[in-house]
């Protein structure tokens, strides 16, 4: 049997940064920090909101973004 989701269920994004901030800008750290990033290979979970989705697109060179 096949579950579906809810009408109001919210995706989820498993954020995974796969480069370092050396070298990045002031901003582009803060944003890695703001979604919760501290090392390479650190993965975290955010619902898929505006906020989330509009850091991502600022430096999608430093991660892989897989939706859960």
């Amino acid at each position: 049997m096949v579950r579906k989701k809810a009408a109001g269920a919210v995706k989820k994004l498993r954020v995974k940064q796969i480069r370092s901030s050396i070298g990045g800008t002031k901003r582009q750290k803060a944003i890695l920090t703001s979604l919760g990033l501290q090392y390479l290979n650190q993965e975290v979970l955010h619902p898929a909101n505006p906020a989330i989705l509009g850091m991502i697109r600022k430096i999608p060179h430093l991660l892989q973004v897989t939706e859960e």
